[in-house]
């Protein structure tokens, strides 16, 4: 039997993804704003049809799932068509499109989710005489604050089950200043699928891809995530502002960065404008000098709020010690009384790092989270059990939980300390040879514990003065430096 040609080959593969059952609606997904419905009969073979729907004024986002009855060998192709023009063909390789102005699914183009009849295009390539294959188009929209059709373009959690998922929170590309060698050597904006390949290589489970000022980099996010699906792409802007950058993470649409103008009029406002768009802010590199040399890099917004913030970034590339390091701005903000997640990025501008800067994943920030989803690892950096791998090696572990009576808490978490002492359990994994360092209140404690094994348990136990508001846990190596870096335990003393 002869061997079937590329195009033969091509057209079924195309009629068997089209055999493919749509993907359900997913859990929690709130109704659509509009259901489609209708039948492909035998008579509509080898012809187009077209379903109109109205999208009302103010859509950010539209979310389309196609699903119908394949029974019959009706084979049903998909596109669509705004008022103004063509949005995309899909032919029968997807049930899932979604377009919003900073991205879309791959073969629809992105751009304003224009207000006006739009069309559902239908191609049916084969129909048998006589059949009848009854179809079903559900339609979300975004509107406002609502994020009905986000949520139903998000794709499932890429791991299940609770665990510390590793992650690299700071990282550009071609879509704001990233540079990389080309094929014959040239210096050129660096494509994101290399620093996403950076980043899988590096063993990570979660990275947020931060340029600076845009979304556009959402797009690329469609494009990839399907086949890198070990590990997770969160969109993230790095918002450059004249006083400083601040990193708006798991946003899901653009956040104005022209702090100081009617647009931005305050630090406030940007603030209300990141938790719509479904963010968490961290402050970054927020002790870097402000010059000629980085402009507007370290932290000098008047008004900020902090307490509506999240993070800040405490390891920035190779700065971990030294007034180039965020030890000393967070340690203030935590003794401020404000709870805020120490974490860490790369801050990487080229996946081949050849100028000296820090690898993609060195720091590596690790996250206990519930699973390997967007809103898992966002929920995870919220509550503070977090650590920084300063090196990124993987297979480190700091794990914390203290004790004061019947009540724990882990790192992040708070507990109340009327009397007695406070009980730290500290295990540490990868780091034989160090030193278990705590720090009360920005200060480290005189007092350290040798770790003698590769996967060591440790029990410190504090008075009263040593452990009330906060204290944190930090492993160094045997000259000093930072290896593993803690988040707080919060000790209410009153």
């Amino acid at each position: 039997m002869a061997a079937a040609s590329p195009l033969a080959a091509a057209l079924v593969a195309a009629t068997a993804l089209a055999a493919t059952p749509a993907a359900a609606t997913p859990q929690g997904v709130a109704a659509p704003d509009v259901v489609l419905t209708g039948d492909i009969t035998g008579q509509d073979h080898q012809t187009y049809r077209e379903a109109p729907f109205t999208v009302p004024a103010g859509v950010t986002r539209l979310t389309l799932r196609f699903d119908y009855d394949k029974g019959a060998h009706t084979v049903i192709d998909l596109g669509l068509l705004d008022p103004e023009r063509f949005r995309g063909w899909s032919g029968g390789s997807k049930s899932l499109v979604t377009i919003a102005p900073s991205d879309a699914t791959p073969s629809y183009l992105p751009g304003p989710v224009v207000a006006g009849r739009w069309r559902l295009l239908m191609g049916v390539p084969n129909a048998r005489p006589g059949s009848s294959s009854h179809y079903t188009a559900r339609i979300w929209f975004d509107r406002g604050d609502g994020h009905a059709a986000t949520d139903a373009a998000t794709p499932p959690p890429l791991r299940t089950g609770e665990g510390w998922y590793r992650g690299d929170l700071h990282m550009h590309g071609a879509h704001s200043d990233g540079s990389c060698a080309s094929q014959s050597g040239v210096k050129v904006p660096c494509p994101t699928f290399r620093t996403v390949e950076a980043a899988a290589a590096a063993g990570l489970d979660f990275i947020a891809l931060s340029d600076h000022n845009t979304a556009s980099q959402m797009d690329d996010i469609r494009e990839l995530q399907p086949w890198f699906d070990k590990l997770l792409l969160m969109p993230a802007t790095e918002i450059t502002t004249f006083h400083g950058h601040i990193q708006a993470i798991g946003l899901r649409r653009f956040v104005d960065f022209r702090l100081g103008t009617p647009h931005v009029p305050t630090m406030g406002a940007l603030a209300d404008d990141a938790a719509k768009a479904g963010a968490i802010l961290s402050i970054n590199h927020a002790d870097l000098p402000s010059g000629e040399l980085c402009m507007g890099c370290g932290w000098t917004a008047p008004g900020t709020p902090y307490d509506r913030l999240t993070a800040i970034e405490v390891v920035n590339a190779k700065n971990a010690e030294g007034p180039l390091s965020g030890f000393a701005f967070w340690y203030a903000r935590l003794n401020e009384g404000h709870h805020l997640t120490g974490i860490g990025g790369s801050d990487s501008h080229d996946p081949d790092a050849p100028d000296g800067r820090a690898p993609v994943g060195r720091p590596t920030t690790v996250v206990h989270a519930r699973e390997l989803s967007q809103e898992a690892i966002l929920d995870g950096i919220r509550s503070g059990d977090v650590f920084i791998d300063v090196e990124g090696k993987p297979g480190r572990l700091l794990e914390v939980e203290a004790e004061a009576g019947t009540a724990h808490a882990p790192m992040g978490g708070t507990l109340t300390l009327k009397e007695g002492a406070l009980t730290l359990d500290i295990h540490a994994a990868g780091v034989a040879g160090g030193v278990v360092e705590v720090v009360h209140k920005g200060q480290p404690l005189p007092e350290t514990t040798p770790i003698a094994s590769a996967d060591a348990r440790t029990r410190v136990t504090l008075r009263r003065e040593q452990a009330c508001g906060w204290v944190a846990v930090n492993i160094r190596d045997g000259k000093g430096a930072p290896l593993l870096v803690g988040n707080p335990v919060y000790v209410d003393c009153r």
